[in-house]
């Protein structure tokens, strides 16, 4: 499989090797507007910046290729990849954090706002921590489990940074040097908390899905999660 990395930072280059290990050739990596070596790809993937994200995923799709992006802070733009998509017959998949642990984590997390949404004894939060690079808050990861809390726990309609409306569902943000990851969901009433966490050791995990991701996608048309490329919650 010969792939595109869209964005050569930390994440593209650990991307870059879990690849080549896996018997993949890379045929573009860049940090800038992708070149004519996009069309040689069977598959590009996008760890960018925000501004940039849209742009690399409409190039792809615009030349046939699928797409993986793992860019978080473009999804207002959401819809308009998505009829892009569509009207290209492309292939596409955006996930917040492609770990595999991390999508079991949202699972869990589906299951347990499910079971906690009649007890109204219970307040939620959540708290996620980054290394300082990172330029959103929340975090896309963070964001995706909020509103899946938001969607099966009938005491939250919305969810805020740092906010403190009944109704709403507060996330923390903070950000620590050489941390890459940690999503951590409390629900706490008087009596006790029930804590359900993950912490991501490095970031080889997300560039391990990442490239399962591109292997999956290959001959597909449409618009994919990581719960379709590994069939959870199906």
């Amino acid at each position: 499989m010969k792939i595109a990395l869209l964005g050569y930072g930390k994440m593209g280059k650990t991307i870059e090797t879990i690849a080549i290990n896996r018997g993949h050739e890379i045929v573009l990596k860049t940090s800038s507007s992708p070149s004519q070596e996009l069309k040689k790809a069977d598959v590009a993937i996008d760890f960018s910046i925000p501004s940039a994200a849209v742009n690399n995923i409409s190039l792809a799709i615009n030349n046939n290729i699928p797409v993986i992006s793992g860019t978080t802070g473009w999804l207002d733009n959401f819809n308009t990849i998505k009829t892009l998509c569509h009207e290209k017959n492309g292939a596409f998949i955006y996930a917040s954090n492609f770990s595999l642990g991390v999508n079991i984590f949202f699972e869990l997390n589906r299951t347990l706002a499910k079971m906690m949404s009649n007890l109204a004894d219970y307040n939620v939060d959540i708290e996620e921590i980054h290394h300082t690079q990172k330029l959103d808050a929340p975090s896309g990861t963070a964001i995706s489990l909020a509103n899946d809390i938001v969607e099966n726990h009938k005491d939250y309609n919305a969810w805020e940074l740092d906010g403190d409306a009944k109704s709403v569902l507060p996330i923390t943000a903070r950000r620590i040097e050489n941390v890459p990851g940690t999503h951590t969901i409390n629900y706490t009433s008087e009596v006790d908390t029930i804590t359900i966490e993950h912490t991501a050791h490095s970031r080889q995990g997300f560039a391990l899905g990442a490239v399962i991701a591109a292997e999956w996608i290959i001959g597909k048309k449409g618009i994919f999660t990581m719960k379709d490329v590994l069939n959870i919650g199906q």
